[in-house]
């Protein structure tokens, strides 16, 4: 994490923001007490939608009937 000045950041905003582009987090300070905080954006994965998958998967009927008795010892 960089620390630069207020003055600083004006002069070179532009190369600044390439170096949070980058994934590099810079303050900027006012004299030797920090201001504000340059970090990227991370961008969040769409939100999952109920049902997105419907038609994707399909069950037999055989899912539905009863397990054997030995498939019941089995899963034990």
């Amino acid at each position: 994490m960089s620390v630069v000045t207020i003055h600083a950041a004006k002069a070179n905003l532009s190369k600044l923001l390439a170096r949070v582009e980058a994934g590099e987090e810079i303050v900027i300070a006012g004299g030797k007490s920090p201001i504000a905080r340059l970090t990227p954006i991370r961008h969040r994965p769409a939100a999952r939608r109920f049902g997105a998958m419907k038609g994707m998967v399909s069950v037999g009927p055989e899912f539905f009937e009863p397990m054997t008795e030995a498939e019941l010892k089995e899963s034990e």
